[in-house]
């Protein structure tokens, strides 16, 4: 029998977003359902999420989404995944960017999503037009089990989350490509956490000067998520998505005032 949470989850994946069936949304999110995505909030199904995920669709009409991992303790559900399509804005160029989302039901229907996904690693395939490869899917995500939470593994996420999700382990950052600090923890925010044994998903608000080669020691924040396994007393492996890009723009912004 599959996982009610992940089957809701199945439904998700291969009825709604990869048949780009927004119908489907009616059956599996609440009315007030809320998507947090860096420093955005899109709150309401039918008046906020559905018309931000049409104007994705438009641009990305064949657009795809790979589920790399899933981690559920029967309550609260984590999704490592990927996009992947060709872009009608960018003469048909194709990109692939990774995502993990934290998401909540009520026992039946979703009703929130915290969400970072790695638009900067999109930007940058469109822009050269030489796409990533989409990782390798995981092998049999709707057979994933519900595992009761372990205080341990709670107790060691949060307090490598609260040190801003520095490279650790096994942790792959963003695309792979660097795995730099960009933001100094001066303020850490753990807004969210899903543990299923030895394993956790995480999301964190990271406030502090920036690190970055332009506008280096400005105020900055970023967002993050990750989903990790720890052995040992430590987080040994996983995967950080950061918004690169709304911290990029965050500057743009700024100056523009």
């Amino acid at each position: 029998m599959v996982e009610p949470f992940v089957a809701l989850m199945r439904r998700y994946v291969v009825d709604y977003t990869n048949r780009a069936d927004l119908a489907v949304c009616d059956e599996i999110m609440e009315p007030d359902y809320v998507l947090r995505m860096g420093p955005h909030v899109l709150a309401g199904r039918d008046d906020a999420y559905k018309p931000a995920t049409r104007r994705q669709l438009e641009q990305f009409p064949g657009l795809v989404l790979t589920v790399h991992d899933v981690i559920t303790d029967g309550q609260r559900l984590a999704l490592h995944f990927s996009e992947h399509g060709a872009s009608a804005r960018h003469e048909g160029r194709a990109a692939v960017w990774g995502g993990i989302g934290l998401y909540t039901w009520n026992g039946t229907r979703l009703t929130a999503n915290r969400v970072e996904q790695d638009y900067q690693a999109r930007r940058r395939q469109l822009a050269d037009g030489v796409p990533d490869v989409v990782p390798p899917p995981t092998l049999a995500p709707w057979d994933t089990t519900a595992v009761p939470a372990d205080p341990d593994t709670e107790r060691v996420v949060r307090a490598w989350a609260a040190a801003g999700l520095p490279p650790v382990g096994d942790v792959v950052v963003d695309d792979g490509r660097a795995a730099d600090v960009l933001v100094d923890p001066g303020e850490v925010t753990v807004d969210d956490v899903v543990v299923a044994g030895p394993r956790a998903a995480v999301h964190v608000t990271v406030r502090g000067p920036h690190r970055g080669d332009e506008h280096p020691g400005a105020a900055a924040t970023l967002h993050a998520a990750a989903l990790v396994d720890v052995e040992g007393g430590r987080v040994a492996r996983g995967r950080v998505i950061r918004d690169r890009l709304g911290l990029a723009r965050s500057f743009t912004t700024a100056g523009a005032r």
